[in-house]
This record gives C-alpha cells, structure tokens and sequence, in this order.
C-alpha cells in the first residue's frame, strides 16, 4: 500500500515546484499505470475506433511523431520523457532515431534502464545539457505544462536546435477567455501550471520560433477519457484501491467528472504545437 499524506499532495499542487512535481510522479505514476494498464503517462488521443487507454496513448504518441517528422530525424531530445515509453514506441516506428530523454525524476530515468539509442539524463527543462544548434528534434510530449518557467524551456529548445530543426509540444491548457475560477476541484488536483492558450503561443513566438501547425484536439482527449473510467469503474476502484488509500481513487473519481464537464464547456483543451526556427 503506497502511503500518502492528503497535505503532502496539497503542498505539491499548490506549490508546483521541480522537488514537488518529483514527489509527486513517485508516489501518483503506479496511479496512471493502473488506470490505463501501460506505462505511458499521457491521457491519449481517442476516436471512434479506440475506446481503450493503451490504444490511445499509442496514437497520441504515433500522431505526435509524425506531426514531428521524425520519418526524417536522426538527434531527437524528449524532454520531461517519464518512463520513457514514448521515445521507446518512437524508436521502435523509426529505428534510425537516436533519443535522449530527459527527466528531473531520476528514480523514473532508473526504471527505464538500458535500451538500444536511447540516452537517460537527469536534468531539468531550463538547462539542457546540450550544445547549440546540435539536434534535429525537441519533443515535450504532456510535461511541459510543469515546466516553470515555460519560457526558459522554450529559449533552451531554441538554442539547442538545428536551424532546421523542428519543436513540437502537446499541453492540456486553459481555453482563450475562460475564467481559471471554474476549474472548482481541478484548480487543485490538475497538478501543474494552468497555462493559458494564449499564452503558450504567445511565449513560443516571442523566442523566435514560428508556429506552423496547431491541432486543439481536447474533444479526442478529456471526454473519451472520463467515459473510459466512468464505464469501468468498479474494476478500476478495486484495482487502485489494492495499493491506494480509499481517498485517492475518490479524489481521482470526482477530478475526471469535472474534466469531462470543463472540456464539455470549453473551458480547457488540449493543445499540440509545431514549430520551427
């Protein structure tokens, strides 16, 4: 059973630093592998045909790599890569890829162990450990929305990229004039910065880049999502409840209903990002 203080879990959300963000995938990542039954950390891209959690987060990570041309790619950085599943399914669709990923959470880079072209450094998101202009690709796959700040990882992609090179990005973020303050529960269980829309662009632009794709595909994301958990519920409490306090999977529970509804009300998306020098 995995010990958790409610006021442990509050500091983390409410603060939202790096030493937070690390306690928190240390004690809430076994959460995720749970509830989806895989080891990708990322809520998945659903349509019509997929209606499982494994099968979207494959295609969010398929869809991701082909909007980032990795076809093309020979140095790619995936950076916040948690236990490193996509760069694994990435590497194994382009085998010609050499990855680094790069974590702030050392114990997940130690799950990952060893494993052909790939390369784990722990490092934080504003200073990477990486020459100017030396790689063709730099992906943050669902983690920079705990990045802060977000334009120092921005600036550090930049500089580290070829002037070829290609930055893609996928964030859940507040819609363009929704009020922060009708996120209710999820203004405190939605466990890293509320980055505005707007913002977002406004920040990556600001450091030289030019957007020029943009897929807002919130409505492929947080509903699917619920309904999944809604659906199977009764297994998935008795399956968390095994390692979980009771109040987690209840927190859980009632943070899923209210993303459902704030996405439903488009007062939060999901947005992916492609950019270039």
């Amino acid at each position: 059973m995995v010990t958790i203080n409610p006021l442990d879990v509050f500091l983390w959300t409410f603060r939202r630093n790096e030493t937070d963000v690390v306690n928190l995938y240390d004690s809430l990542s076994s959460l995720m592998q749970i509830a989806t039954g895989g080891s990708m950390l990322n809520f998945g891209y659903w349509t019509d045909k997929i209606k499982e959690p494994i099968s979207a987060q494959k295609n969010l990570c398929d869809f991701f790599g082909k909007l980032a041309e990795l076809e093309t790619a020979n140095t790619v950085l995936d950076v916040g890569s948690g236990l490193s599943a996509p760069a694994i399914f990435w590497r194994n669709l382009y085998e010609k890829l050499n990855l680094y990923c790069v974590d702030i959470n050392y114990n997940q880079l130690h799950f990952s162990g060893t494993e052909k072209n790939l390369e784990f450094i722990n490092s934080t998101s504003t200073k990477l450990p990486f020459a100017d202009n030396s790689l063709d690709r730099v992906l943050a796959l669902e983690s920079s929305q705990h990045f802060k700040p977000l334009e120092g990882f921005i600036s550090e992609s930049k500089r580290i990229m070829k002037k070829s090179g290609i930055f893609v990005l996928a964030l859940p973020v507040i819609c363009s004039k929704a009020s922060i303050k009708k996120l209710g529960i999820l203004k405190f269980t939605w466990s890293s910065e509320h980055y505005d829309v707007d913002l977002v662009k406004r920040l990556i632009t600001s450091k030289g880049l030019t957007i020029t794709d943009e897929r807002l595909i919130g409505k492929h994301v947080y509903v699917p999502l619920a309904d999944y958990y809604v659906n199977n519920r009764r297994f998935l409490k008795k399956s968390i409840r095994q390692k979980y306090p009771y109040f987690v999977e209840k927190i859980l529970f009632n943070s899923i209903l209210k993303m459902k509804k704030a996405s439903e009300e488009q007062i939060i998306d999901y947005i992916i990002l492609k950019c270039k020098a």
